[in-house]
């Protein structure tokens, strides 16, 4: 089992990129403006289900390749460290992601379909646990598999909490949201300076 110190320190890590607008959070937003607020928790579920595909691939192989030995641990957090300043540097530098506002309408079940493909694609989803889930796995505290299912399902759990307020919220300032310049801003720099501030975290971290 993970330590509470390592539950607590990775539910701040997750809070911080989930709540980043990234594929999820702008698809959301979409079918918020899009189709109103039942469509957009429709796509929430499929989401949450995309992100539990990756901690299941984090349970079955990437602990095992952890916990080998301290020059595997090595490895993953420095190409993870790199990876990550890498992505945030390169989403400093580039234009964020516009809303599509002609998007046809979606039903519920086709919603809830496309948000399970969005986040299993999404390679922001996919980079936090290549990257930054083994820093909190711990040797010493048992099963290391056991330990990514409960790291990652907390994720999923958060990711549903913060998925389903951007929906809430989403669907009832549609019109603000479509003339606002915020969340470009968002998306640019607070989420550049995040990404690089966690591969530097990711990077200091040691094995235990």
């Amino acid at each position: 089992m993970p330590s509470i110190d390592s539950v607590l320190a990775f539910a701040v890590a997750s809070l911080a990129l989930l709540v980043i607008p990234g594929p999820a959070v702008l698809y959301v937003i979409n079918r918020s403006i899009a189709d109103g607020r039942s469509t957009a928790l429709a796509a929430v579920a499929g989401l949450e289900i995309g992100n539990f595909v990756h901690v299941i691939a984090a349970t079955l192989g990437l602990s095992a390749v952890i916990a080998a030995s301290a020059a595997a641990f090595g490895i993953v957090k420095w190409i993870g460290a790199g990876y990550l300043v890498y992505t945030g540097i390169r989403t400093l530098l580039r234009k964020p992601t516009t809303f599509d506002q002609d998007q046809k309408s979606l039903s519920r079940r086709k919603s809830f379909t496309q948000g399970i493909i969005v986040n299993t694609f999404n390679p922001k989803v996919a980079l936090f646990f290549l990257s930054f889930l083994p820093q909190f796995i711990d040797t010493d505290r048992g099963s290391t598999a056991l330990q990514s299912l409960i790291l990652g399902s907390l994720f999923v759990i958060l990711g549903m909490l913060s998925d389903g307020l951007y929906a809430i919220l989403a669907s009832a300032l549609r019109a603000p949201l479509l003339r606002g310049k915020s969340l470009p801003f968002v998306q640019r720099y607070v989420a550049g300076s995040v990404f690089v501030l966690l591969g530097v975290v990711a990077s200091t971290t040691r094995r235990s």
